[in-house]
């Protein structure tokens, strides 16, 4: 009899709200799994977010729920607006003090950018963290529609998850089954660092028919030495780095004449926020990358 009762309130609540012009969502608690592997509730859907990593500023944009950020790390450039949000540290030195004074009801979290006692010391704290971690392309696609929820505009985030889907099957189409190319991609290069098979760029490399000369390594990201990447003898590199930085970036590399990638020109730059941050615009990079990809594979030079 009261489970009853208990249902029919329920449904009277719902009701009620809906016909005053608020969703239907916000009648019943959020319940969505984050990629830490938690299930993490909110009563209603999140008003006030609070980003560490700028991918998830990207992503919440995304879904329309851009303007519920009140707080954000450095480098969270992108869109235009995200330039004038709050700024709460760097991913990797949060101001707690300032985190706590923006109220938030959602923090979003960086697996493997943000300190985890940091993390932890929020969640300590009683605030609601969202942990996200995109390794793959289809995780990326799964973040948008988990965000979606959060906010709930699950349908707006359904739709931009569907078109980011449909192109990424058509990238799959075009490069996926061509014939292997070494790739050695640089995230920095003195020290010289890169990233494992496990990370979202070796995502996009596979999805370009590029296989990671260092697929196997234990971390995620970590330093390797010049004298590997000869050993490994890629026939493409790529960096990540932006207009200007050619020589900085890439010019070591020339002096090894004997590297397949250095010998056929096949040395280029991706805009690093394409590629780097783990949000929808890693499709972008994507399709730069694949294009670099298709001229090592074609053998047609002129990496500058």
């Amino acid at each position: 009899m009261f489970l009853k009762r208990y249902r029919l309130i329920s449904w009277v609540l719902t009701v009620l709200l809906v016909s005053i012009g608020m969703p239907a969502s916000y009648a019943q608690a959020i319940s969505v799994r984050d990629d830490s592997g938690r299930i993490v509730q909110l009563n209603a859907p999140a008003q006030r977010i609070v980003t560490l990593a700028p991918h998830a500023v990207e992503l919440l944009f995304a879904v329309g729920a851009g303007d519920r950020i009140v707080g954000t790390v450095s480098y969270s450039d992108y869109p235009a607006e995200a330039k004038s949000i709050a700024r709460v540290g760097s991913y990797n030195a949060l101001d707690i003090e300032r985190i706590l004074a923006l109220q938030p009801d959602l923090v979003i979290a960086w697996e493997s950018g943000n300190r985890k006692n940091e993390i932890e010391k929020l969640s300590q704290l009683d605030l609601t963290v969202f942990v996200n971690e995109p390794r793959s392309i289809d995780d990326v696609a799964n973040s948008i529609e988990r965000m979606g929820t959060l906010v709930a505009m699950e349908k707006k985030a359904g739709h931009f998850a569907a078109g980011f889907r449909q192109r990424y099957q058509q990238l799959q189409a075009s490069y996926q089954h061509r014939k292997k190319v070494r790739m050695f991609y640089q995230i920095w290069n003195e020290p010289l660092i890169t990233v494992n098979g496990q990370h979202l760029i070796s995502s996009v490399m596979r999805l370009c028919g590029a296989e990671n000369i260092f697929n196997d390594m234990s971390a995620l990201s970590s330093s390797v030495s010049i004298e590997a990447v000869i050993a490994a003898k890629p026939e493409i590199i790529i960096a990540g780095g932006g207009q200007g930085q050619y020589e900085s970036l890439l010019g070591h590399w020339q002096r090894w004449k004997t590297l397949p990638a250095v010998r056929h020109g096949q040395l280029y730059l991706i805009e690093p926020s394409l590629l780097h941050r783990h949000g929808p615009r890693i499709l972008d990079g994507a399709e730069i990358m694949c294009g670099y990809v298709e001229k090592a594979r074609a053998g047609k030079g002129g990496g500058r």
